[in-house]
């Protein structure tokens, strides 16, 4: 009989490079010139992986996601797993922006995943096990078909293939 092969879909992001790209972002805010003096404020909490920006318009506050971003990218970080809520008015003729950091794969993406892998008729089964999924085959070679669709798909975040054994 032949052996069960398998790998799992997680979606994770490793929070000691947010945080150092936080940092880079934070010192660049102090000391660039267009950004100096505007009182654009970002925070992170490690927590619960999530940011928090203050900035005196809606385009000094994009400016400063797009630091944020080029610091996040710089690090090996992919961009599609922060989530940024909409921009909000705040007192004194500011805005307010908060982004969370996306850690695991919910159940209904999990579930759109598992059923786009059972379309693709292959022999292989999927299963969702808590914040991440699983697939199993007999052959290595349906589980890298498997691997090279879901890396052609997109699910609104990064997915990442471990445990492949």
């Amino acid at each position: 009989m032949a052996k069960e092969c398998s790998f799992d879909v997680v979606s994770t992001v490793e929070m000691q490079e947010v945080d150092n790209a936080y940092q880079q972002a934070a010192r660049e805010l102090t000391q660039r010139y267009d950004l100096k003096g505007t009182g654009a404020t970002l925070e992170l909490s490690k927590k619960d992986g999530s940011f928090k920006l203050e900035a005196p318009s809606e385009f000094v506050a994009g400016q400063v996601r797009d630091v944020l971003g080029s610091k996040l990218a710089k690090r090996g970080i992919d961009l599609s797993a922060v989530r940024w809520d909409k921009v909000e008015a705040a007192s004194g003729m500011t805005v307010r922006q908060s982004g969370r950091i996306i850690q695991g794969i919910d159940q209904d993406t999990a579930k759109k995943i598992a059923k786009d892998i059972r379309d693709l008729k292959l022999k292989c089964k999927p299963t969702v096990e808590g914040d991440k999924l699983r697939v199993s085959s007999a052959s290595r070679d349906v589980l890298q078909q498997v691997i090279a669709q879901l890396k052609q798909s997109d699910y609104g975040q990064p997915l990442q293939y471990t445990n492949y054994r």
